[in-house]
Parts: structure tokens; sequence; C-alpha cells
């Protein structure tokens, strides 16, 4: 438990994250934003969580930022205002700075800063009833939480531009067409999916699951002789951990991997 607005749970490895605002469909307002943060940062570092599941109270993910909050700052300076940002800053750090996979259950709305943080995880689920959009131009506003950043990196550019313009809905299966989620489930099927799959790469090796989660987010501003050099280096690693010691003699053993990935039904 990190407070009335963020939930955390830890069972088996696996550590739940629930956005507890159902009566606002969880849009984080400042002590939000701040536990969000706090939580992440506390799970990056605790060796007993080894998968984290974020997810919303209530039937929805997150409608974004508490817009009324927003509405009753109007006396602030653009200065004060560029500060404040920093609270969104400090989440999309923390989001991105998580090397254990992240797998979002986004059930009913995702919108603006809600779907922003959704793009920052490993796996994206989504129930048969979500609608996410980047809304900000809706009420003249851009995008938050380093949506600039992920969203063209997760859907393309043109995609990224076309859903940041048009500020328009899409529902579940657009969101598997453009890539975006990877599967899409009845509403009473995403957490049980979320917790096979958080589960599942909780028995991974968390040294090599790291390695490839920082691989993978540098590669796109990177060439390919830095990344084989970085594989290089990643290699050795791996090849030096515990982990990989254990699956050997596993497999020499004939007994059953540590890890294996759940296939859906």
């Amino acid at each position: 438990m990190t407070g009335d607005s963020v939930l955390l749970e830890r069972a088996d490895g696996v550590a739940v994250l629930t956005l507890n605002r159902p009566s606002a469909k969880n849009a984080i307002d400042i002590p939000t934003t701040d536990a969000l943060v706090a939580a992440l940062r506390s799970l990056r570092t605790d060796d007993d969580i080894h998968a984290v599941v974020l997810t919303g109270a209530g039937g929805d993910f997150c409608a974004g930022g508490d817009v009324k909050g927003m509405a009753d700052g109007g006396s602030r300076t653009v200065e004060q205002r560029r500060s404040g940002m920093a609270r969104y800053a400090e989440l999309a750090r923390a989001l991105a700075a998580l090397d254990k996979p992240l797998i979002a259950a986004v059930d009913g709305v995702a919108f603006g800063a809600g779907l922003s943080m959704a793009l920052y995880a490993d796996i994206v689920l989504v129930s048969t009833r979500a609608r996410l959009a980047m809304v900000f131009h809706r009420i003249g506003l851009v995008p938050d939480v380093g949506a600039w950043y992920q969203l063209p990196r997760v859907v393309g550019m043109q995609r990224a531009k076309e859903l940041i313009y048009s500020a328009r809905e899409f529902g579940a299966e657009e969101a598997l067409r453009m890539n975006l989620a990877l599967e899409a489930l009845a509403p009473e099927a995403l957490m049980p999916r979320a917790m096979e799959l958080a589960r599942s790469l909780a028995n991974a090796s968390p040294t090599a699951f790291s390695l490839s989660k920082r691989a993978l987010s540098a590669t796109l501003q990177s060439d390919l002789e830095t990344m084989l050099d970085m594989e290089a280096s990643s290699q050795a690693i791996a090849l030096s951990s515990a982990y990989f010691r254990e699956a050997i003699r596993r497999f020499a053993a004939k007994e059953p991997a540590q890890f294996r990935w759940p296939n859906k039904d």
C-alpha cells in the first residue's frame, strides 16, 4: 500500500500497482503522481520483485491528468506551470528506468497521460471494451509524460502524428493493428492474463531481461557497431550469471527449464 490513490500489492515475485481513484476514472492528480513515482522507484530496487503489473481500479485504466486540478491553478505563471510539469517528467523517468518486466493491463479508458503511461510497458494488454486516445489537443494541450518520445517509437511517426493531431478515440482491435497492444481480452480475463505473463517473466533471468530492455531502449538512436559492442558486453555478463549456470545444469540433467512462456488459450 502506497496511499489511497495508488495501491501496491506484492506476491510471488510480482508487484501489482493499481491506480485507485475510480470515481475520477483514475485520473492522476499531484498526490497520485507522487505516489506512482515513489512506488516505481522502490520497486526498481526491490530484489524480491521480478515483474510489475500496472492497472486501474473500477473498470478503467486512467483518464489522464486531473483536468479540474489544472483549471484550479489558473493564476499560475508559465514559469510556475513549467516547474509543475517536473512531476510528469519524473513519472516518465521512473517508468523508463524500471528495468524489470512491466505489463499494463488496460481496461476502460486510457486517455491522455493514461495512454502515455501505457506506452512504457513492455507488454500492453487491453480489454475488448478499452477506449484509448491522445486527447490533449481536444482541450488545447500537448502530450505529456514523454508521449512525444514514446509514441513514435511504438506506432511509427506518421501514425503518432495522426493520433496526436486528431486526438481521436480508438479501441482494442485498432490498438492491436497498430502494435500498441499485444493482446485483447474479455474484461474478466484481463488481469488473470496479466498475472500469468508477469509470473512467467518473474521466472526469467533478471540479468538478461535488464540487459535486453536497456539495449532495446537504445537501439533506435544507435547504429549497428554500437549495438554489436553492447551485445558482446551484455552477453559476457549474462554468461557469468548464476541464472545461466543453473539453466545449463537443468539442461544437462534434463530437468524442466526455470523460465517458460505461457501460451494464450
